[in-house]
């Protein structure tokens, strides 16, 4: 069988054009989905291929759209790449409910922001991100629908023997930062029924590629002969190329 990947990928620009090739499947999806897109929380890790997959997607489909990424952008250099593409940018802190207000109205909305990194020490500001955050949003964007991130964190650990989480386990969230998450997706569940708004729910973990994940993070260790941490030995991963794909099939 021939694979769609090559051997090696030698150029970040290359690395790129993988993560951002449309499916058939994404391209039919976005057929369907009329409308601009705003993406929340753009300037992470999968924000920006995503978003050029939107964009080669919506080419290869004949559309015309905006399609909006929203950010802090505490690295001023991100937006550039962005707004070469094409990609219109706002820059602001989404915990402020006067930016959000004033955010353009659209019919679809891909939530990506969250605290993750730093939460340890930070309790209070993960709970802000990850609970009270979803609540202006979807306020703010009670007319669209909306695709929201999540994480497989909510389930907890289970045997490594078995086939893993599936969607209807219970959630076992171990932690102060798996918990917020899952108040994250009960704020999403709770006006998504108040308000009637169209939702999906991604629970991801964890979308990798070249430059980061847990995979790069094990070469690293090896290529630097650095002790490695066995007590753990399984994780869960997925090619951020797949992972974007179905995101964009959700919409």
């Amino acid at each position: 069988m021939t694979s769609i990947y090559p051997e090696t990928i030698n150029e970040l620009e290359q690395l790129d054009e993988l993560l951002s090739r449309p499916t058939p499947q994404v391209v039919e999806a976005l057929k369907k989905t009329p409308g601009d897109i705003i993406l929340l929380g753009i300037a992470g890790k999968m924000g920006p291929t995503l978003a050029r997959m939107i964009l080669r997607g919506d080419e290869a489909a004949g559309i015309k759209r905006r399609v909006i990424g929203v950010s802090r952008f505490s690295d001023e250099a991100s937006k550039q790449p962005l707004e070469n593409l094409g990609i219109e940018t706002i820059k602001g802190d989404l915990l402020d409910s006067d930016f959000i207000s004033s955010l353009p109205d659209v019919p679809n909305v891909i939530y990506m922001a969250g605290m993750k990194f730093g939460a340890t020490g930070n309790e209070s500001l993960t709970w802000a991100m990850n609970t009270y955050l979803p609540a202006l949003v979807c306020n703010n964007y009670r007319n669209s629908r909306i695709t929201a991130f999540s994480t497989g964190n909510i389930y907890g650990l289970v045997p490594a023997t078995s086939r893993g989480s599936v969607e209807t386990d219970k959630p076992n969230p171990i932690g102060e930062y798996a918990m917020s998450c899952l108040g994250r997706e009960r704020m999403f569940e709770h006006f998504s029924r108040t308000l009637n708004i169209p939702m999906t729910i991604i629970r991801l973990n964890y979308a990798t590629e070249c430059r980061y994940g847990v995979l790069v993070d094990l070469a690293l260790q090896v290529y630097h002969e650095q002790t490695i941490d066995l007590s753990m030995g399984y994780v869960n991963v997925i090619w951020q190329g797949d992972a974007n794909a179905m995101t964009l099939c959700s919409l």
